[in-house]
């Protein structure tokens, strides 16, 4: 990580300084123009990046969101943007609990999966819930980040976790969020088979092992407590920040396990802004009030919006 310093100019010795230029006691100079300042220089944040199923290391800098984030790996490796399906961070693996999301630790490394094989399989719902967990990468891809134990997709050993949905009955789904595409499998009728075309992430072969390993540790799937982060945002410029403290991590998972029961999906950065919200909220009914406002398309049910004002306010076993 190289970092660019700030350096001042010293006064000099014998007088005032007036933007920089020594005066005579006594004698003030005319009005003028003032002398231009120089453009303050912000930190070069520069990460490294490797595509998942092996490749040299690669370096990038320069984004503000996912999709630039994106654009820039891409560029690096001479790949169109839409080849990536998602990226992890510290790990070449296919771990849904090591997902880039919203926030990038400064000493994190990116690694990004491909798009591999195409599969078809057919399904037959015979319960209303099918037993997938969706999230998306935030530039057009929803895939699966856990199947349930038992379920009727569990029972397909063709479908993966970390498998891109791209259709269901031919009907494209790229550009979707995982929310739309979890209400559309929800709402399939029963006993009545659909295709999924799915896209598993590109595999590496036994020389995947062989990986040279940096020299820092690895890291946990998560920003870091008291870590300084780069915050991703979908408007404005991307900021340094600190990560979230433990309670706040907590508060995240509660309200990440909720977002998995109540509407099938799950999303850090969705409920590391809930958890922001809520603590600005003081009752279930402005914090109700303001969801609505900025993230009025999941139509949140009243008594989710309750557990989430609990979760984060009143949170619950914190007497460490």
């Amino acid at each position: 990580m190289q970092r660019v310093g700030r350096h001042g100019r010293q006064p000099s010795e014998g007088g005032p300084m007036e933007n920089g230029v020594g005066q005579e006691p006594g004698t003030p100079e005319p009005p003028g123009p003032a002398a231009p300042r120089a453009p303050r220089t912000r930190p070069r944040l520069v990460f490294h990046t490797q595509l998942a199923h092996g490749s040299p290391t690669g370096r990038i800098e320069g984004f503000t969101n996912v999709k630039e984030l994106y654009a820039k790996i891409a560029e690096v490796f001479n790949i169109s943007p839409t080849e990536i399906l998602f990226c992890t961070l510290n790990t070449h693996k296919v771990d849904m609990q090591k997902l880039l999301g919203g926030q990038i630790g400064l000493e994190d490394f990116i690694f990004a999966h491909i798009r591999g094989e195409t599969k078809e399989v057919e399904v037959t719902k015979t319960e209303d819930a099918l037993g997938l967990t969706i999230t998306d990468n935030g530039a057009g891809y929803a895939f699966i980040k856990r199947i349930k134990e038992g379920s009727i997709i569990n029972r397909l050993q063709t479908v993966c976790v970390g498998d891109s949905i791209e259709a269901i009955n031919d009907h494209t789904i790229v550009g979707c969020r995982h929310y739309e595409v979890a209400r559309m499998l929800r709402e399939l009728p029963r006993a009545q088979p659909f295709t999924l075309r799915l896209v598993q992430p590109k595999k590496a072969f036994d020389m995947i092992g062989q990986r040279t390993r940096t020299g820092k540790s690895p890291g946990e799937g998560r920003v870091a407590s008291g870590k300084e982060t780069l915050r991703l945002r979908t408007q404005g410029p991307a900021v340094l920040e600190e990560g979230p403290s433990p309670s706040e991590e907590e508060a995240a998972r509660q309200v990440d396990d909720l977002l998995e029961s109540y509407m099938g999906i799950r999303d850090s950065e969705l409920a590391s802004t809930m958890v922001e919200a809520a603590k600005g909220s003081p009752s279930v009914a402005q914090l109700a009030q303001g969801l609505d406002s900025v993230l009025g398309e999941f139509a949140f049910p009243p008594e989710f919006v309750a557990e989430v004002w609990a979760a984060v306010c009143h949170p619950k076993g914190d007497k460490e």
